[in-house]
């Protein structure tokens, strides 16, 4: 177990391809406009407002960093819960 991640999607950037919801279904979601976004863990509600991040959860850590790594748009981005610092995606090291 590693440190609190959170996630979010850029959806002006989500091309629609999907592998995100194969990574980590629990923790991501396509909408009706064919885009993904993140959903609560605790409700599965999809968080459709721009920027919304979502807690990632511990056993979907790597699906979620990988998500991250191999999205076609680079829109996911994958931080430290308690700072921000970026883990995965566009903004990361």
């Amino acid at each position: 177990m590693g440190e609190p991640l959170r996630v979010r999607i850029d959806q002006e950037l989500c091309t629609g391809d999907g592998l995100c919801v194969q990574y980590a279904p629990e923790v991501f979601e396509f909408d009706v406009d064919g885009l993904a976004y993140v959903k609560n863990g605790a409700a599965g509600d999809l968080l459709t407002a721009p920027g919304a991040f979502a807690d990632v959860p511990d056993a979907l850590r790597d699906d979620v960093i990988a998500a991250a790594k191999e999205c076609p748009g680079a829109c996911i981005y994958v931080q430290r819960a308690y700072d921000g610092l970026p883990v995965a995606g566009p903004d990361a090291p």
